[in-house]
């Protein structure tokens, strides 16, 4: 944990290094809550100047001591009898023996709701049989029961994939053995899952159906509480949301990434998020009339930049998106929709860009270099020395081909290029002419037509007529390029 720059602590984490790709968060003042599929969510707390990390806990319910925690019927267990009986530890313990293979060594420790109670379960026996615990004596059924539920997070069943906080509730989303759920606490108390006997207050459950499976990939609290999941983007609008209110409805069907965590990120009213396809950025934004949800893509003229993103963050206050790709490169959106700007670039280092983060309008990244990892920071007042940076561009035209005239022979007299404040330029691998004069510091450039003339006759029409290219560190504006020849078909 760094304070200005100032590493002031180092805690141990719960996770193991291959989790971080699924681990999610969500930070409500001095607590950031995590959840991984694979681990009990966990509770990073800032307490006056120090630091601790623990599991959270269900809230309990003091006259029985019972858990505040959602409970399912999972597929599995449908058919899945149970028969109660005595066990020697206890008047509090039983013997559950199911009609079917059923338990795992995963189940001890989870909590089975059972002839309105809560068990925990002490000990495995056989995949048929486990001892249990309640809180109070009990009287045996006469006969096998099949009303009973488990809770909805455990070790066998997993814990929430997505987290977030909306309208004063706990957002979970998404497990292993259910995708498509979503568990909302109670109204400011936000370890209390009881979803009691419908209040406006008391949590909500609900289960996201439609013709394809669909897997929570997160969830974000904007205007509504949107549901981003592998194909589809949803939305419930309600407010307050309650119980008896849920108005919920998928919008698009572009589907997010589902195996690794790619944070969405909120720009200008917008939510921001990569694709299911990994080649698009998508902006999901309301229509004019605020019904209904767009996901406009935001990288149409930049899909040769888009290569296995891995992580993002947004800068409001430089206005830039980095996304950094799998490569070890980042790509770049400039975007200012009150100035009509909306650019991008592409970001190298001298090794790789492996995270990024943005805290009060500073950009960190983790690099790679040399077998060590580094937590770096852009800075906007870092000089360099007569630093250089070495780069190339390039520009061809649409081959012959393309116009559907079916040209085979091409004859090009000169290639003409207009100019502006341009201090070098190749056209077809020849250098343009430039007068001398321009190469002065103080001149900002050539502004005018440059040509190449003499240039043949070529049979090849597959490829580009005109080629526009420089690997000089010197600036070139092309504003126009004029052919002159012709082809026959």
């Amino acid at each position: 944990i760094y304070d200005d720059g100032t590493l002031i602590k180092d805690l141990t984490a719960p996770w193991d290094f291959y989790a971080l790709d699924k681990l999610q968060y969500a930070q409500r003042f001095g607590t950031i809550i995590f959840v991984h599929p694979d681990y009990r969510p966990e509770i990073l707390k800032k307490t006056g100047d120090d630091f601790e990390i623990t599991q959270f806990d269900f809230e309990r319910n003091d006259a029985d001591m019972t858990e505040n925690i959602p409970f399912m019927k999972f597929d599995d267990a449908t058919g899945v009898n149970i028969t109660i009986s005595s066990n020697s530890s206890g008047n509090n313990y039983a013997t559950f023996t199911t009609n079917k293979d059923f338990w795992t060594q995963n189940n001890v420790g989870s909590i089975i709701l059972l002839m309105d109670r809560q068990w925990i379960i002490t000990e495995y026996v056989s995949p048929t049989v486990v001892y249990a615990y309640t809180n109070g004596p009990y009287s045996i059924p006469s006969a096998a029961v099949s009303d009973w539920f488990e809770s909805a997070f455990s070790a066998r069943r997993g814990w929430p994939c997505s987290i977030t906080f909306h309208q004063d509730r706990l957002i979970f989303a998404g497990s292993p053995s259910w995708p498509s759920g979503v568990w909302m606490s109670c109204v400011g108390r936000h370890n209390n899952f009881s979803v009691g006997t419908g209040l406006d207050d008391e949590s909500i459950f609900i289960t996201l159906l439609s013709q394809q499976r669909q897997q929570i990939c997160t969830v974000v609290s904007s205007d509504n509480l949107q549901i981003l999941t592998n194909v589809g983007e949803w939305a419930i609008s309600s407010k307050p949301l309650t119980p008896s209110t849920v108005d919920i409805k998928q919008h698009t069907s572009v589907g997010s990434v589902a195996s690794r965590y790619l944070p969405p990120q909120k720009i200008e009213g917008a939510t921001v998020f990569i694709s299911a396809g990994e080649t698009d950025i998508r902006e999901l934004s309301l229509d004019q009339l605020g019904e209904n949800y767009n996901a406009n893509d935001l990288c149409t003229a930049a899909k040769h930049l888009m290569r296995g993103p891995i992580d993002l963050s947004y800068n409001s206050t430089t206005h830039q998106l980095f996304v950094v790709m799998s490569g070890g490169e980042m790509a770049i959106l400039n975007q200012n929709s009150a100035l009509g700007i909306s650019a991008w670039s592409q970001y190298k280092t001298n090794g790789q860009f492996k995270s990024v983060a943005t805290i009060d309008g500073e950009t960190y990244v983790v690099v790679a270099r040399q077998n060590n990892f580094y937590l770096e920071k852009f800075s906007d007042t870092a000089l360099n020395d007569a630093g250089t940076y070495g780069f190339s561009f390039t520009a061809a035209a649409l081959p012959l081909r393309a116009s559907g005239h079916n040209a085979k022979m091409l004859k090009i007299r000169k290639i003409s290029a207009r100019v502006l404040n341009t201090k070098t330029l190749f056209i077809n691998d020849s250098r343009a002419k430039l007068p001398n004069s321009i190469y002065d510091d103080a001149s900002p450039g050539f502004s005018g037509d440059v040509s190449v003339n003499l240039l043949g006759t070529q049979r090849n029409c597959i490829n580009a007529p005109w080629k526009i290219s420089s690997s000089e560190q010197l600036p070139s504006t092309i504003l126009s390029i004029t052919t002159y020849g012709y082809y026959t078909v």
